[in-house]
């Protein structure tokens, strides 16, 4: 076994503590904590998305980030179909100032703003315990993924666009997220569906992954910024919890959300 599969292993598990240590925390907190959490994370990956996409317009990250923020923490207080305009203006705005690769950057734009306005609407309405298991999905499938593909190796999933990621992580991916809903369905009753569910967000979370390496690599960059010691960016670290929430919103917004709760 080749020792630079795993030299990345102590930075990454450093910054991943230290994420889980904030996240657990304002998570824990709710209300508006974990919504500032949402905006602020939003704002950080627009940032990124403008910086790949526009790199001769950075200057226009921050602006265009924050009114993200901001439209997230206040379309965060008006659950139902009038958020959604609000929510997803700051992509709208954002193309008409870019000059370059306006199509990818507002339909990504749009999926970031949709996962951080779902975020914070699913800690409000559907509680703690019901966003554990959202977030357990993500995590394990990721953890899963990484240790069975680095591991196991084999043919690649979709070697055109995600290089590293193999056949066997992607599966081990899948296995572990109908676990964590297996056990959650155990523990609160909430039905077998949640297996299903559980399942289908791996695959979703997979696929927020497979969108930003579109993205990296049709910009020509490794990562999609440097801010997080052995994750890259912000949007490398939770393109996954973002692919998994929008589809989450869609779940919710045809009624067929389940009901967590010990």
């Amino acid at each position: 076994m080749s020792s630079d599969r795993w030299a990345d292993l102590k930075t990454r598990v450093a910054s991943g503590i230290a994420m889980a240590v904030i996240g657990i925390g304002l998570l824990w907190a709710g209300g508006a904590y974990f919504t500032f959490l949402a905006g602020i994370v939003t704002l950080l990956m627009i940032w990124e998305l403008v910086h790949m996409t526009n790199p001769d317009q950075r200057t226009l990250a921050v602006p265009i980030g924050m009114l993200g923020a901001v439209s997230i923490m206040v379309a965060s207080t008006m659950h139902g179909f009038y958020a959604l305009p609000l929510t997803i203006a700051p992509a709208l705005t954002g193309a008409t100032l870019l000059k370059r690769h306006r199509r990818i950057f507002t339909v990504y734009a749009v999926a970031v703003l949709l996962a951080g306005y779902a975020l914070a609407m699913f800690r409000d309405t559907q509680g703690l315990a019901w966003m554990i298991w959202l977030v357990l999905v993500v995590v394990a499938t990721d953890v899963f993924g990484y240790f069975a593909g680095r591991m196991l190796g084999g043919p690649k999933f979709w070697p055109a666009i995600s290089p590293k990621k193999t056949w066997s992580g992607t599966v081990a991916g899948w296995i572990s997220a109908a676990v964590i809903g297996l056990i959650f369905h155990l523990l609160t009753g909430a039905g077998l569906g949640l297996v299903l569910i559980s399942a289908l967000l791996s695959f979703a979370s997979q696929m927020g992954d497979i969108a930003e390496s579109a993205i990296k690599r049709r910009m020509g960059v490794k990562d999609s910024s440097a801010l997080i010691p052995g994750h890259g960016g912000v949007l490398d670290r939770f393109d996954g919890l973002l692919g998994a929430s929008v589809v989450m919103l869609i779940i919710t917004a045809l009624g067929l959300a389940p009901v967590i709760g010990f």
